[in-house]
């Protein structure tokens, strides 16, 4: 095994196999250090004969010598440190774990961290959940991190949400000339002729468009209920960025409400989904059936209205209830969409049970990202 092996192993196993594979030295000692003042905290170390020193370092469980190693790092330190000996992926991942797996608040509640850090969808979350620690100056620096990702995420969904807009591509040839609608297939069958074999070239004389269909979306309500209980951090964000990007489409009528056992309208927030953030209180139960007759009380129109339920369908209020309101926005025409939560790796985490019942009822249950939510709804109002 090649010494770079040797090293790559060292920092994989930690101190414990400093025996056979040696010490690690410059860059990799570095290394070595800054991952072991994250990772020498877990506690399945002592499970396997491995303890802490006093500075976060692992060691063997009979090691009874002094150490002369580095002083111990900083939070600030360590994350000047793994910025700079560390690939981007490496960084990201690292300061995921210093945050969701270890817990280590400083990370977004100190001044001098937050000035440095990157701002990512695993920041976002850290500092909505935490921003209650926050003193005013700190919460300022946070803001900057929900701002700056909340922006990212409007970038990348309003797209799509326009595109879910702008109607449908039909068969139809058009005489409008617009890149978006441009038939490729039609454009080589309409040229063939201009294909000129020794150059391996076809000239095109003749484009080919297609023309849309233009989506109606007059005198339509969509209100989106959203459960903010500590496991639905997520889908509280995107429903925010989701009815941000909803909001002023003509014709569109965008409510959104947070909700635990209480329930709180959010709607006069919408245009600043980052604000609208800084305002949200996650934890607490939930009342999900108290969430719904809320948002019956706000139908106008009921066949012309869509109620999104965004929860785990954990009820933690009256579940006979829940299915009562329920059915009744079903039989008076009201299009029912409940969304299940989905955990960090995108797979739906949620109670099947009430969800089946809801489902009985006639809503359309199932787990949607925020572009398939936005195009659920351009299709059922261009009906």
């Amino acid at each position: 095994m090649s010494p770079p092996d040797l090293e790559r192993w060292r920092l994989v196993l930690g101190t414990p196999a400093e025996p056979d594979l040696g010490a690690p030295g410059g860059a990799a000692a570095e290394r070595d250090a800054a991952l072991d003042w994250l990772y020498g905290r877990d506690p399945e170390l002592g499970e396997r004969g491995v303890r802490r020193g006093a500075g976060g370092d692992a060691a063997r469980s009979d090691d009874r010598t002094g150490g002369d190693g580095p002083s111990r790092l900083t939070t600030v330190d360590w994350l000047d440190a793994v910025h700079r000996l560390f690939p981007k992926e490496t960084i990201e991942r690292l300061e995921r774990d210093a945050v969701e797996r270890y817990e280590i608040h400083e990370v977004v509640t100190d001044p001098a961290v937050l000035a440095r850090i990157e701002p990512d969808a695993t920041l976002l979350r850290a500092v909505l959940r935490t921003k209650h620690l926050m003193n005013p100056e700190v919460l300022a620096l946070a803001r900057r991190i929900v701002e700056t990702v909340v922006r990212q995420l409007m970038d990348k969904l309003a797209t799509e949400v326009r595109s879910s807009f702008q109607g449908t591509r039909t068969r139809r040839p058009s005489r409008i000339k617009n890149s978006r609608n441009f038939d490729f297939r039609a454009t080589i069958r309409a040229n063939l002729a201009h294909y000129r074999p020794d150059e391996k070239r076809l000239y095109i004389e003749n484009p080919r468009f297609v023309s849309r269909t233009r989506r109606h979306v007059e005198q339509w309500q969509f209100v989106l209920l959203v459960d903010q209980s500590g496991s639905m951090l997520g889908s509280v964000v995107h429903s925010a960025v989701t009815a941000a990007c909803l909001w002023g489409l003509p014709g569109l009528k965008t409510h959104l409400v947070a909700f635990d056992t209480s329930v709180v309208d959010l709607t006069a927030d919408v245009t600043d989904p980052a604000e609208l953030l800084m305002k949200v209180q996650l934890g607490g139960g939930t009342d999900i059936a108290k969430a719904v007759g809320y948002g019956a009380g706000l139908v106008e129109n009921p066949r012309r209205a869509i109620v999104a339920l965004i929860t785990d369908f954990y009820e933690g209020g009256n579940t006979e209830r829940l299915v009562l309101e329920v059915r009744r926005l079903v039989q008076q025409g009201t299009h029912v969409l409940g969304l299940a939560a989905l955990d960090e790796h995108a797979n739906p985490s949620y109670d099947r049970g009430t969800a089946q019942r809801l489902a009985d009822e006639g809503a359309h249950v199932g787990a949607m990202t925020p572009g398939e939510l936005a195009a659920f709804v351009a299709e059922r109002i261009g009906r």
